[in-house]
């Protein structure tokens, strides 16, 4: 089976969250079902730069309507870093540094509906014409960047719709939806008889996700608590109704994360490496991680570490508010993330007001999150939503225990050390709620509680390194509905 990704990031190419580790990683768990699987993404310059210059092109014809200046589309076909892609080359529309998605001044790029408007129309004409003597049998978008290309299928003429393969789009994060006027219907090329409240309309604006969400065969999203949560009005972001609606045809499917990448046993990027069965290493990385952050250390108390986004949605002016209870247990943080201005200046007040106690760089550094997982005695997730989540998974493969708001993925992959979880040895880190400052203070307590006793907090490090974390059971869960796409098509093919 041949399987067509759509998707605006991907590691080790581009990455700005949790998307670009799951389009990089999927396809070789996939590839292990017996699913070939390319990557359809923008040529940005750091895709372009990884691509072998005697890669392969394939002009294509226009993908926009109207008068486009600039260089004529084209797809580039290669193999980097173990995943076959199509790079889509438009160079006036993609050749931009930094952050793909925003402007120098930090806003959205003001034409990006053209961009991945772009971007889902190549996909659809790969669905339909094929490239290079491949063709999909599946078209999998992810989030609204690639929610055009079940639209493009199901608004095309009768023989389009007949020979177009069935789609699948995943939810990764349904706060990001990609709304634009309505007028740029005519330059995407799409028609007026689908701005309908059942197909591209959401309040007056045309609708990516709400596209795809409308008008692939299947959905899923990346937990299964997310799943029931985005049919409330709390999740669903205004999309709630649609959501319930093709409930029977949604799926949330956990994360999973590459165990080559992230693994304490050969992990290159840490100080020292450890296992399950020999876990002195991990005290090196800890003292490396406090000398780096430029923290006491304190071995009678944990020291903790946020690896984010410094946003509300991921509850981190909660933790603001609970650092004085953290502090006065003795334990230590490390910060490293970048966000809205006002928390990364908070945070960085924090630091300053209490060294050798709080440190906090303002980035992203990758080698870096690898130090922190290794370093840290438990990893904070108090996220207000959080669809799956991938840190917590990080810290259960290194040991590092997850403190998670009780939502979406987190609840779904971290188990709670309550009462009868510890009598029955299970425990693999700590769940709090209500989503607020005094029951995150509180799990703070219990873990500082539970740290005081090394042998629990050694059992609880041990069981969450054993934890599952890997692709294996989810990629069976997408090879499924795969299959049963097929065999959907072939039916109606038949009848």
């Amino acid at each position: 089976m041949k399987a067509l990704f759509v998707a605006s990031e991907c590691v080790p190419f581009v990455k700005t969250g949790g998307l670009a580790d799951v389009v990089g990683a999927l396809p070789g768990a996939l590839a292990a079902q017996g699913i070939d699987v390319r990557v359809l993404l923008p040529a940005y310059p750091a895709v372009r730069a990884a691509l072998p210059k005697s890669a392969k092109t394939v002009v294509l014809g226009k993908l926009l309507e109207g008068k486009q200046s600039g260089k004529r589309p084209q797809l580039i076909a290669a193999k980097a870093a173990g995943l076959d892609v199509l790079a889509l080359d438009i160079p006036q529309l993609f050749d931009r540094p930094g952050n793909p998605y925003l402007g120098p001044d930090g806003r959205d790029w003001p034409d990006n509906h053209l961009r991945y408007g772009a971007l889902s129309r190549a996909a659809a004409r790969i669905a339909l014409e094929g490239v290079g003597g491949w063709r999909p049998d599946i078209v999998h978008s992810h989030d609204w960047q690639g929610g055009l290309v079940p639209a493009y299928l199901k608004l095309g003429s009768a023989k389009e719709r007949a020979a177009a393969p069935p789609t699948l789009i995943t939810i990764h994060n349904i706060a990001f939806q990609g709304l634009f006027p309505a007028d740029t219907l005519e330059v995407l090329g799409l028609p007026e008889s689908g701005f309908t409240p059942t197909g591209l309309e959401y309040f007056g604006k045309l609708g990516f996700l709400k596209a795809g969400l409308a008008y692939a065969e299947r959905i899923t999203t990346v937990s299964p608590t997310y799943a029931r949560e985005l049919a409330s009005p709390e999740f669903g972001m205004g999309l709630e109704g649609l959501i319930a609606h093709r409930r029977a045809d949604l799926n949330g499917i956990l994360n999973g994360i590459d165990l080559d990448v992230w693994n304490p046993e050969s992990d290159s990027q840490i100080t020292a490496n450890y296992a399950v069965t020999r876990l002195a290493g991990k005290a090196k990385n800890r003292r490396a991680l406090a000398e780096h952050f430029r923290l006491d250390g304190n071995d009678d108390a944990p020291l903790f570490c946020v690896i984010s986004r410094l946003t509300r949605q991921k509850g981190l002016d909660l933790l603001l508010e609970a650092l004085p209870r953290l502090l006065a247990r003795g334990a230590g943080l490390a910060v490293l993330g970048s966000g809205d201005a006002d928390l990364e200046a908070a945070f960085a007040a924090a630091a300053r007001d209490n060294p050798g106690r709080v440190g906090v760089v303002i980035g992203y550094d990758e080698p870096l999150s690898h130090l922190l997982q290794a370093g840290a005695d438990s990893i904070l997730v108090p996220s207000r939503f959080e669809p799956c989540g991938l840190t917590q998974l990080y810290g259960l493969r290194y040991g590092t225990l997850p403190l998670v708001a009780r939502t979406g993925g987190l609840a779904d992959t971290v188990i709670d050390a309550n009462e009868a979880a510890l009598q029955a040895g299970v425990a693999t880190g700590f769940q709090f709620a209500p989503v607020a400052a005094a029951a995150l203070a509180d799990a703070i307590d219990r873990a500082c509680d539970a740290y005081a006793d090394r042998k629990l907090w050694t059992g609880m490090m041990r069981r969450a390194m054993r934890h599952p974390v890997g692709w294996e059971t989810s990629a069976d869960a997408y090879a499924k509905i795969y299959g049963e796409l097929a065999e959907d098509a072939a039916r109606r093919k038949g009848a």
